[in-house]
């Protein structure tokens, strides 16, 4: 289970996921030592629309611009063991499959490739492209995890947000934390 960890929150529909994550990550307090949340340009804006005002109470959570390469998880020698980006743009995958790292974001998630820490890509498009699927491809050779935001049905949700929260807790599980997950069983 990683004690450090970076969100990133890029410009795809589907801040709610990022949202929830958060949420999840504060109850998890005890467990973490520090998340590092970057925003994209987009991705505050499509949050603002989606979800309303970021109001984040939480000490272990520390923002940073995501023009600032300075920041502690562009170095591998920071320590962070885990990254997601959720939602993640296609946009941010083609520039993370190509190496390039001109903002915060896509060089923290090159320096978790190249450390070969725990990368996970949480995306929103649909259709795919070949090109998209071509990304998918080489960030998935690199060691990185593809995870669509595909809610699970099986567990039978009663809301929206139990809906939601399916792709959440799978991430979280993917990360190696207990979480809320429905298994499946014999009897489903």
């Amino acid at each position: 289970m990683p004690s450090k960890i970076i969100v990133a929150v890029t410009g795809a529909s589907g801040s709610v996921y990022a949202q929830h994550l958060l949420e999840k990550l504060i109850s998890l307090e005890n467990k973490l030592t520090e998340v590092a949340l970057v925003f994209s340009e987009s991705g505050r804006k499509v949050w603002d629309f989606e979800v309303g005002d970021l109001t984040i109470d939480s000490k272990f959570i520390h923002q940073y611009s995501n023009n600032n390469l300075f920041a502690p998880i562009a170095s591998g020698s920071a320590g962070y063991e885990s990254m997601i980006i959720i939602p993640c743009t296609m946009g941010t995958l083609g520039r993370i499959a190509s190496g390039t790292s001109d903002d915060l974001i896509s060089r923290a998630a090159d320096v978790m490739l190249k450390e070969r820490k725990k990368l996970i890509l949480v995306t929103r498009e649909a259709p795919l492209n070949l090109i998209h699927i071509e990304n998918m491809k080489t960030i998935t050779l690199a060691g990185g995890i593809i995870y669509p935001a595909s809610p699970s049905f099986y567990s039978k949700p009663n809301d929206k947000k139990e809906l939601e929260m399916t792709v959440v807790n799978r991430v979280l599980d993917i990360m190696g934390f207990e979480s809320d997950i429905h298994r499946w069983s014999n009897g489903n």
